[in-house]
């Protein structure tokens, strides 16, 4: 398959946030993933639950050669390495996470599963502090 421009979202409210975020993209680099561009650091009250511990999110631009769901499972693997125990879905709804890595586009595929959903519609035109992040990334050369 050839490399394919990827967005992903990642965001960390637990233990050290800004290392978890770091540690995470040292572990795409590992997947033959090239990151392209990473976004500024933004600070953000947890959404859709309620928490004392806030977020530290980035958003980022990687190129692959990962099928939508062999970049799944792999960010997913990431997840599970770095200690996160649940997926939201599997847990019924949001909380406080380790790291938390999402797919929000893939080159420019609509594409739905039962496990993913692109582009990613939430982060895309409703969640604020997502469109920031990716207003940021655009911006950023």
């Amino acid at each position: 398959m050839s490399q394919q421009e990827v967005i992903l979202l990642l965001g960390s409210n637990l233990g050290d946030p800004e290392k978890n975020l770091d540690l995470a993209l040292e572990k795409l680099k590992s997947g033959n993933i090239e990151i392209l561009k990473i976004s500024e650091l933004l600070i953000s009250p947890p959404v859709e639950f309620v928490s004392s511990n806030i977020f530290c999110n980035i958003a980022t631009i990687i190129l692959t050669d990962l099928s939508p769901i062999q970049l799944l499972n792999f960010i997913k693997g990431i997840e599970v390495d770095m200690g996160r125990v649940d997926d939201s879905r599997a847990f019924g709804g949001y909380r406080d996470r380790i790291i938390d890595i999402d797919i929000i586009k893939y080159n420019e595929l609509n594409f739905i599963s039962e496990r993913l959903e692109i582009p990613h519609k939430k982060h895309l035109f409703e969640r604020e502090f997502s469109k920031i992040l990716l207003k940021n990334l655009s911006r950023k050369t």
